[in-house]
């Protein structure tokens, strides 16, 4: 059973379309990436998987249950880190985290400690929330969100704020909670995040689900380019008007002692081969494919 399925889902504000009938289906035990431009329509899809809205039409389940007649019992089994999150200021952490067991019925095993020290903020557990920062403020919100053992956890921008220690630490945790079996949703502007911890990302543009795939998947239907450097001990110049002519080269050029090839993920290697029959010596070479994030823009460039 699909942790998470939306079956032609729309929702309108008025004469504003803001989903157009979005098919996703996000698998149990899987870590999702939710992206797409601002204004793109995540957070009204975060917010209908939530019931804090309904959709204009469609159907949508989580973790077998329709959400807008069984809300109740998918809260009870999803942990949410919401966007903006604002604690109770005068609480001090461990509050925070004694409330939230105490509002979801969670088992009795949870601590408080516990998981303020899964977090890091073992050390602020007594200080009142209005002295956290930003960073420590998201932490906070994290540790409610894991209240339960939830099986599904829905973030929203969880790295706002955290530094690199911080981010480090979230990375982690999402892996743990997959490793558990729990799914992880989540909506993010921190691609490099999101590419380092995602098993497949769904990527909406203007209300409309343009992408859903693995990574690799996604650079394989862009046709998203390579790039291959390779150092000679020759002239590059001697072997750059051969390799522009290579099946699946888009680009060549010369830095120094090496080519810079700009060609499709499969013409790397006719590349290597073909500067190796030309006579030319190859001293070393490396590869990179494109990232995350110029997917994401090859994807969404026309709304932006």
């Amino acid at each position: 059973m699909p942790a998470i399925s939306l079956r032609d889902v729309t929702k309108r504000f008025g004469d504003v379309r803001a989903l157009r009938g979005i098919d996703m289906t996000v698998e149990s035990g899987e870590v999702f990436g939710f992206l797409g431009p601002n204004g793109a329509g995540k957070s009204t899809t975060i917010d209908i998987l939530l019931h804090y809205t309904h959709p204009s039409s469609g159907s949508v389940d989580v973790l077998g249950h329709d959400v807008t007649e069984a809300p109740v019992a998918v809260r009870k089994r999803v942990g949410i880190l919401p966007e903006g999150f604002a604690p109770f200021e005068t609480m001090t952490g461990r509050q925070h985290l004694a409330y939230a067991i105490e509002a979801t019925e969670a088992d009795a095993d949870d601590d408080p400690a516990a998981l303020l020290e899964r977090v890091g903020l073992s050390d602020a557990a007594d200080r009142a929330a209005a002295d956290y920062s930003t960073g420590m403020t998201q932490r906070l919100a994290l540790a409610m969100a894991l209240v339960g053992e939830p099986d599904v956890l829905i973030l929203d921008e969880p790295s706002t704020g955290l530094d690199p220690h911080g981010v480090r630490r979230m990375r982690e945790i999402v892996r743990a909670e997959r490793d558990r079996g729990a799914t992880v949703f989540f909506s993010s502007h921190i691609l490099a995040q999101v590419e380092a911890v995602a098993d497949r990302v769904g990527i909406l543009r203007k209300g409309d689900l343009v992408a859903v795939d693995t990574i690799d998947g996604l650079r394989e239907t862009a046709d998203a380019g390579a790039e291959l450097t390779v150092d000679l001990a020759d002239d590059p110049g001697a072997v750059a008007p051969t390799i522009a002519s290579v099946d699946g080269v888009s680009t060549v050029e010369e830095h120094d002692d090496a080519l810079v090839v700009g060609c499709t993920a499969d013409a790397k290697l006719r590349v290597l081969d073909e500067i190796r029959d030309a006579g030319a010596t190859i001293r070393d070479f490396s590869t990179g494919e494109a990232s995350l994030e110029e997917l994401f823009v090859s994807y969404t460039e026309e709304a932006a």
